[in-house]
């Protein structure tokens, strides 16, 4: 039976590099990653703040329906085609299939928040990390990538992060089965998560 596990986390709190390293550890089993990231809607469709500037921090800014419908065809065995999301860009999406064997890894921000998700989860992992350090990690990423100014990066992490996160992440902290700190702490907790996931779901 496939197994599901699901990893939420604040924006730059590491997700991804904690992902990359279960599928590392989990090559054998060959884990398929299903991400958030490629559920946003189209710009248009996205909520805006009372300055015009677009929110995609709150729940809404996802697809929630279509998330739950393909993590649901994953678990029957079945593929399912998406597209990689660009970011604040025009460009042109690329195309990808997804298909589960015996390990789903779902990550987002809104993975304990939705129900339909939340229902199908085997295993939870929050992903903390100091919010000072977040916003480094923001910054940079956002620059590089995504194509934002360091002003617009911290007006949204004051605006939509903060106040988001407190409303739509935080209150799932002490509802997980292990919660991940990504500071020096790292080494000693991905051990131990992975003492634990062999333990709980028989890895």
């Amino acid at each position: 039976m496939t197994k599901v596990i699901g990893i939420c986390g604040g924006s730059g709190a590491g997700k991804t590099t904690l992902i990359n390293a279960l599928k590392t550890k989990l090559d054998h089993l060959n884990p398929c990653v299903l991400s958030m990231d490629n559920y946003y809607k189209a710009l248009e469709k996205q909520a805006k703040d009372e300055n015009g500037a677009t929110n995609f921090d709150l729940p809404s800014a996802l697809d929630e329906d279509k998330l739950t419908h393909d993590l649901n065809l994953l678990l029957k065995g079945e593929e399912v085609h998406l597209k990689e999301y660009s970011f604040n860009t025009q460009e042109d999406e690329n195309q990808f299939v997804l298909s589960a064997e015996e390990i789903i890894i779902v990550e987002g921000l809104f993975t304990l928040h939705y129900p339909g998700v939340k229902a199908k989860l085997d295993y939870s992992i929050y992903v903390d990390l100091d919010k000072e350090e977040q916003l480094k990690r923001r910054i940079k990423r956002d620059t590089q990538s995504r194509g934002y100014s360091e002003e617009m990066i911290r007006y949204q992490w004051t605006h939509h992060v903060l106040p988001c996160y407190a409303q739509f992440l935080q209150p799932y902290k002490n509802e997980v089965d292990f919660v991940f700190h990504n500071d020096d702490r790292s080494e000693a907790d991905f051990q131990k998560l992975m003492r634990e996931l062999q333990l709980e779901l028989n890895f």
